[in-house]
């Protein structure tokens, strides 16, 4: 089973998805970003402009995230935060009682990993904040060999 560091960016608690990111332990990475008309103030100011990416339509992003995770097989996914968890799984339905094929899934919440908003390279950009999860967690996992 493969594993895979996610991050997601979101228009305030309990908002719409803006940005998701994977980023694996053998290195490789997914990051997609999706419209967001009308970003709260906040989010307007701190994630908006450090999203590095043109945005494509949500049943795009569903569409590229489900042929990147076949390619991986059995995945993984680690987070730091249950929103993530909840927006990554809600990527991946496609209407009523339908969803993407994927390969199994499996899901841990680490609430020991380190605070994005200080460990990351671009704080609030969910590529960076993923590279930032999987580096504390392949040193973890390092250190404990």
């Amino acid at each position: 089973m493969r594993t895979f560091w996610l991050d997601t960016e979101f228009n305030e608690h309990g908002g719409d998805l803006i940005s998701l990111a994977l980023v694996g332990e053998d290195g490789s990475e997914f990051y997609e970003v999706v419209p967001c008309p009308n970003p709260k103030p906040w989010v307007a100011d701190n994630v908006m402009p450090v999203l590095h990416k043109a945005p494509i339509s949500v049943g795009d992003l569903t569409a590229k995230l489900g042929a990147f995770l076949r390619k991986h097989g059995p995945v993984c996914v680690i987070a730091d935060w249950p929103c993530d968890i909840e927006l990554f799984c809600k990527a991946l339905i496609t209407g009523p009682g339908q969803m993407i094929a994927t390969p199994q899934l499996a899901f841990v919440l680490d609430r020991t990993l380190p605070d994005t908003a200080q460990a990351s390279k671009i704080p609030h950009n969910a590529l960076e904040d993923a590279r930032a999860l999987c580096s504390h967690g392949m040193a973890t996992k390092e250190r404990a060999r």
